[in-house]
């Protein structure tokens, strides 16, 4: 009986001492993790973006569910361009966040970031889930608006494009029937032409035959030249509305969460 109480009672004292090193550990690990943050907090403010992403990542191997950790290094990706990586980031403040504001401010740079890409159908979600979880963000607001005026205008010009394609096949069609009726009309031949071929001969102005002098009357332009007049002012157009979209669409949100 003393046998087994002794047992017990080392095997507790046992695991609470793995127990304390354990608790240590993890004290230890979030310690180090705080400081990789401040770190590349630094360098975050230093415009070092690639380091400070490389900073933010050691200090979630040390804590992974460190909430600024992973919001920052969403940051630091979005402003090195890197925005696919940097959606993750910010689905994860979103996710394990139950502060409202930050949940916006998740949705909002996911917003921004899907922008980025071209993704306006995406961007147009993110913002509306960033309205939802505040009504009143005016940012998130006016991004939407932008997003689905882009969005507006890539469906428009993709039924533009489809509508030149069908025309430009009905336009081949014709040509290609043309052809072939005036390919069957060179194989008649009128007997009284002929007949009189020789007549003719004598009497012809050989200016009016000369085909290389002919010029080329005004106000005519074959189908294919109407159709890159109409590329060439449709593109026109396009670096105009990339102009405007480009002062429109200011995106800010992205805020650093700071450690220090």
């Amino acid at each position: 009986m003393k046998n087994l109480k002794f047992i017990l009672i080392t095997l507790l004292m046992l695991l609470t001492s793995i127990f304390s090193y354990a608790q240590k550990d993890s004290i230890a690990q979030q310690r180090e993790a705080r400081k990789y943050v401040r770190e590349g907090n630094k360098l975050y403010l230093q415009k070092n973006f690639t380091d400070a992403s490389v900073t933010y990542k050691k200090a979630l191997e040390k804590n992974s569910s460190y909430k600024k950790a992973s919001y920052n290094l969403g940051n630091a990706l979005y402003k090195d361009k890197n925005y696919k990586e940097a959606i993750p980031q910010f689905n994860l403040t979103v996710e394990s966040s139950k502060n409202k504001l930050e949940k916006s401010e998740g949705y909002h740079n996911i917003g921004n970031a899907m922008m980025q890409q071209k993704n306006y159908k995406g961007a147009i979600d993110a913002y509306k889930n960033s309205l939802r979880n505040n009504p009143g963000d005016d940012e998130s607001r006016y991004n939407l608006a932008v997003a689905q005026k882009l969005l507006e205008d890539e469906q428009n010009k993709e039924k533009g494009d489809d509508k030149n394609k069908d025309k430009d096949k009905k336009d081949q069609k014709k040509d290609q029937n043309k052809d072939k009726k005036d390919g069957g009309d060179k194989d008649k031949k009128d007997p009284k032409k002929d007949s009189d071929k020789g007549d003719d001969k004598e009497k012809q102005d050989p200016k009016k035959n000369d085909k290389s002098k002919q010029k080329p009357q005004p106000g005519k332009m074959s189908p294919q030249q109407i159709k890159q007049l109409l590329e060439s002012l449709n593109n026109e157009e396009k670096k105009t509305q990339k102009k405007l979209n480009a002062k429109k669409a200011k995106g800010k949100k992205v805020k650093q969460e700071k450690d220090w």
